[in-house]
């Protein structure tokens, strides 16, 4: 059962109208049937969501769709976020007529690129053998499955765009500052972390964003190809992660259709400097010493312990210069190319399994080289990335991520080019229920 998107823009337009509310009893009835061995939700709001569409369907005539963008829409938010709180990305949602149906599984402090805890695995709706990804993978396969519309996510080193690449569904992590304040605590991963969309379609993803970021001009998204500069790498950021032969079959798929559009498509990338990896790597640790710190220490899953008590030593090399020499490097690159098209995973998704009682080693070694360090090398230089769905990967059956990537201030075309791709090389839209 899945959630209609005829529907759901219906209720966009026209908040007066009752659609909304049809919308969200379909949310909610797709949740109750599919979440039990999806394991996409952590909590479920059906009685608030029902009270919240109701006030919108009798919003007065007065308020237009431009006053309600999302009038309606049932949409889910990460769980480490109150739905029914204050904090700007869930003010800007009701604001804009949203109906948070729920929130989304993570994994513990955000750490990880699968999602599991407490016994449920968040599976991919696709493949449920595959993990939905992390650690916005509650949100990736709640979007991906048709439970709703979009879904909020955050991103600290690859977290919209890993469970994006996993389940097939459009992710955007916006540049840093556009959507501020994170306001997400302990100093947003050292100003690694960003908020960022998760939908079916670069149309809703933009919308989202444009939501998020109060800024509806991102939402006006015109399709770009013609005449820009376009790089391809499949070099990954981390030096020695092998990258599987159809990742990079399907990253060069990307770069061709990208070319008929009338770009100049080129076969280039940065020179990821060395300290690059360290960089990130130092902050992932100590991140975790601040999330670990939030906890109660009888909470801790084994390798979020190992991973704060690596971090708290790890604290002494991060150093601001490496995230500003990175994005000098970068901005170089830049003045050369307007996209950057690179994969999302090195090697694909992981295994859905229980990695939380994995052994730390375990855990870590995966991470790295399941992405390579391709998404999070953006984090660390600020700049914005748009993941859309690639070929299939005959491994798997599941299609490969493609990470676009561009200067400061380059959303809108970001996902101009994620449109022009879009329509060239279509993807459907919501995974069928399982047999």
């Amino acid at each position: 059962m899945t959630v209609g998107e005829d529907a759901g823009r219906e209720a966009g337009r026209d908040a007066g109208r009752d659609a909304g509310t049809s919308a969200v009893e379909r949310s909610l009835a797709a949740i109750a049937e599919a979440d039990a061995t999806l394991g996409a939700f952590a909590t479920v709001r059906a009685a608030a969501a029902r009270a919240e569409a109701r006030r919108i369907a009798q919003a007065p005539a007065s308020r237009t769709s431009a006053d309600l963008p999302l009038g309606g829409v049932p949409v889910a938010v990460k769980e480490m976020l109150d739905p029914a709180g204050d904090h700007v990305v869930v003010r800007r949602l009701r604001d804009a007529g949203a109906v948070i149906v729920g929130t989304t599984r993570m994994p513990q402090g955000c750490l990880w690129g699968t999602t599991d805890g407490g016994g449920v695995v968040t599976r991919n709706p696709w493949n449920r053998r595959w993990t939905a990804g992390g650690s916005s993978g509650g949100s990736g396969a709640a979007v991906a499955a048709g439970l709703v519309r979009m879904a909020h996510g955050t991103d600290g080193l690859g977290s919209v765009r890993i469970p994006a690449a996993c389940c097939a569904v459009v992710g955007v992590k916006p540049g840093h500052g556009v959507i501020a304040p994170v306001d997400l605590g302990a100093g947003d991963w050292f100003g690694l972390t960003e908020h960022g969309a998760l939908a079916t379609s670069v149309e809703d993803a933009a919308l989202m964003l444009s939501v998020l970021a109060a800024d509806p001009s991102l939402a006006r998204v015109e399709e770009a190809g013609g005449g820009l500069r376009v790089a391809c790498s499949v070099t990954p950021p981390v030096a020695g992660v092998p990258v599987a032969t159809e990742v990079v079959r399907a990253t060069f798929a990307a770069a061709a259709a990208l070319r008929a559009t009338g770009a100049r498509v080129e076969r280039d990338g940065p020179r990821y400097p060395l300290t690059a990896g360290p960089a990130v790597t130092a902050r992932w640790f100590a991140a975790a010493a601040d999330e670990a710190a939030e906890l109660d220490d009888a909470d801790l899953e084994p390798r979020t312990r190992r991973h704060a008590e690596v971090g708290r030593l790890a604290r002494r090399a991060v150093r601001p210069s490496q995230a500003d020499s990175w994005r000098d490097q970068a901005l170089q690159f830049f003045s050369r190319y307007d996209v950057l098209v690179t994969p999302v995973l090195a090697a694909g998704p992981l295994r859905a399994e229980r990695w939380s009682e994995r052994s730390w080693a375990a855990n870590v070694v995966a991470n790295v080289l399941s992405t390579g360090g391709f998404p999070a090398a953006w984090n660390l230089a600020g700049f914005p990335a748009v993941a859309v769905p690639g070929e299939v990967d005959p491994r798997t059956g599941l299609r490969v991520g493609i990470q676009l990537v561009g200067p400061p201030g380059s959303e809108r075309l970001l996902l101009g080019v994620a449109a022009s791709f879009e329509r060239l090389r279509p993807w459907p839209r919501v995974a069928p229920a399982p047999a």
